[in-house]
């Protein structure tokens, strides 16, 4: 009897450890995994190209605004040519507070990039007033894509294409009108898709050829146990989740995020950015 209570205690405080850990230690700190991207596609002049991608900060359910004040630190830190964000800036069950929309402001205008700052909108922030996210994008440089693209030029007229795909949840997503560029001209080599929800890739592929996807929405499983963390994929990322697939010949990398949603834990699955040098194939890097 006495061996059956011990093991049971065992269990009972093992299980209680993983619960604090999960609660306090996977949601704290920040890591940067780094990639190399290689293509004989992108220009001369953005061989080497320094790209940041970072995702679903859920400001307020556990990310702060010192927790974003660590996030924009290391992210300089990389002195990154081009910022990516993939949505779910704000958790949809709380609420911001004038106060906590400037922090967000003066820590996203803080992250310095040498060709641009760009985002699309998650899941999570169509919940909220858009015109918010409007708002915040707009005092903090960043380049809202909302089925809409930009073209970044080097100072030889190399091109860069950025696209941004709106919710695909929320059935806002158009990616026809993402690549109208392309009714019209031929000049752009090296296409690069913004989305949140992972999943659309497919969508997305079924019409046109692009070279790189990024995506957020899955956070890689935030309690990244196998077969467990499937029961916390939501809608949109169930098919592509972790944090590569190379689809056709597509390369798509999905971030595992910043902060939490619904629970808030993580495990086995630190807040992270991703870091991606794009180099030009045949070149050292």
């Amino acid at each position: 009897m006495k061996k059956i209570v011990r093991f049971f205690l065992i269990i009972f405080l093992l299980i209680t450890i993983t619960i604090i850990y999960a609660r306090y230690g996977g949601t704290s700190g920040l890591i940067t995994k780094e990639y190399k991207i290689e293509s004989s596609l992108i220009g001369e002049d953005f061989d080497g190209l320094k790209v940041v991608h970072f995702s679903d900060l859920h400001y307020l359910r556990v990310t702060n605004n010192d927790k974003l004040k660590e996030i924009v630190d290391e992210i300089n830190l990389i002195k990154p040519d081009i910022i990516f964000f993939t949505g779910d800036l704000i958790d949809k069950d709380f609420t911001l507070t004038d106060k906590d929309k400037d922090d967000l402001i003066n820590g996203l205008s803080s992250i310095k990039a040498k060709y641009g700052k760009y985002a699309v909108l998650g899941n999570h922030d169509y919940v909220k007033n858009i015109e918010i996210f409007k708002d915040i994008y707009s005092n903090s440089n960043f380049n809202l894509l909302q089925n809409s693209y930009d073209i970044i030029y080097s100072s030889n007229n190399d091109k860069l294409f950025i696209g941004g795909v709106d919710n695909y949840s929320y059935n806002e997503a158009d990616i026809n009108k993402v690549m109208e560029y392309f009714n019209d001209n031929s000049d752009i080599s090296y296409k690069i898709i913004l989305v949140h929800e992972p999943d659309y890739i497919d969508n997305i592929l079924t019409s046109y050829n692009v070279n790189l996807v990024l995506a957020g929405h899955s956070h890689n499983g935030q309690i990244n146990i196998p077969y467990i963390k499937n029961f916390f994929l939501p809608y949109g990322s169930r098919k592509y989740y972790e944090n590569y697939y190379k689809v056709n010949d597509t390369d798509l990398y999905i971030s595992s995020g910043i902060g939490e949603s619904s629970v808030n834990f993580r495990l086995f699955n630190k807040p992270s950015i991703n870091f991606y040098r794009i180099n030009r194939l045949g070149q050292p890097s």
